[in-house]
């Protein structure tokens, strides 16, 4: 490995060859030196756990988004659906005991992803089109299950979930152990099982896939469902840091979702992609947050910085593939 990386290195334009195949790992490496620089409160143990904290929601929907993207798709419910389960999660742990609560809220996640699944794999209907109009729908199912407020949390199982999601074990935020976990479980899944190798070939050639016998619908549909799952999972991770459910949760998370899988490396043509890359694209999306919070600039400016770096990500691809 070092040869090869020696060679690289040393071939006509091999260090811009290298540093491009490898921009996330550099650009994130710059930001927490930029960060450090400009700031000396960003190395401190309140910073790093708040900006874990505010990253593991959208890193747990950011896993299911790259596991649709592998395959060519794309959700763009994932927002709005993690306000509907939100909402669900805070409904159902003021009624029934916490594990029941949690394993519904799941099940209905996976039940609405399930409804993506269907629309796209079996009626092969656009993933741009079937994922809007669930968007549109769970967003709405929110406000009205809601009646427009925030639920607060009101038993024990709820004061649980609260302390469990604003605690820590051995200084890492206990969301962000729920983050890491599933990252690993991803990675994993994607370089070892046979689910994992299966997407990401479907994602690379689809009609090649389906003539080599491989059920292209069947995986197509459990991917948006799997999405739909990970959607329920932040939802409780939001829904228990503030102790209540709101419609309003998750707005645009979406798109943060879609930022970090392509900063971090994936074609949204489908067929590449890793979890690490996304984890690594999630941070470096904190990251940028983080900074422009520490420099007090306003959340609009940070909206044009964000899209101005997935253009750069996109354009790094290109250079990559030539």
């Amino acid at each position: 490995m070092a040869l090869t990386i020696k060679q690289q290195l040393s071939s006509p334009g091999g260090i811009l060859k290298f540093l491009v195949k490898h921009n996330t790992i550099f650009i994130f490496v710059l930001l927490v030196i930029f960060s450090a620089l400009i700031s000396d409160v960003f190395f401190t143990s309140v910073n790093l756990s708040n900006l874990l904290k505010q990253v593991s929601g959208i890193g747990i929907i950011s896993i299911g988004m790259l596991l649709v993207i592998l395959t060519g798709g794309i959700d763009l419910s994932v927002g709005s659906m993690v306000a509907l389960l939100a909402v669900t999660f805070a409904i159902l742990v003021n009624m029934v005991i916490l594990p029941v609560a949690i394993l519904l809220t799941i099940i209905i996640g996976f039940s609405l992803g399930s409804v993506a699944g269907y629309l796209v794999a079996f009626q092969k209907m656009a993933p741009f089109v079937a994922t809007l109009a669930l968007m549109t729908i769970a967003r709405g199912l929110g406000f009205i299950y809601s009646k427009g407020s925030p639920i607060t949390f009101k038993t024990p199982g709820g004061e649980f979930m609260s302390n469990f999601a604003n605690n820590s074990t051995i200084g890492i935020p206990n969301i962000a152990i729920v983050f890491f976990l599933i990252v690993i479980v991803a990675m994993v899944m994607l370089r070892y099982n046979v689910f994992g190798r299966l997407i990401i070939a479907i994602g690379s050639n689809e009609e090649a896939s389906r003539l080599s016998g491989i059920k292209v619908n069947k995986y197509k549909f459990l991917v948006y469902a799997i999405s739909g799952a990970l959607a329920a999972t932040a939802a409780i991770i939001v829904a228990s840091r503030t102790n209540l459910g709101s419609p309003n949760m998750g707005m645009a998370w979406e798109l943060d979702a879609i930022a970090a899988v392509v900063i971090g490396g994936a074609s949204l043509n489908g067929g590449k992609g890793t979890a690490i890359n996304t984890l690594m694209g999630v941070l470096i999306l904190g990251l940028i947050g983080n900074i422009l919070n520490l420099l007090n600039v306003p959340s609009y400016p940070q909206q044009v910085v964000k899209g101005a770096i997935i253009i750069f990500a996109v354009l790094l691809q290109r250079f990559d593939s030539k």
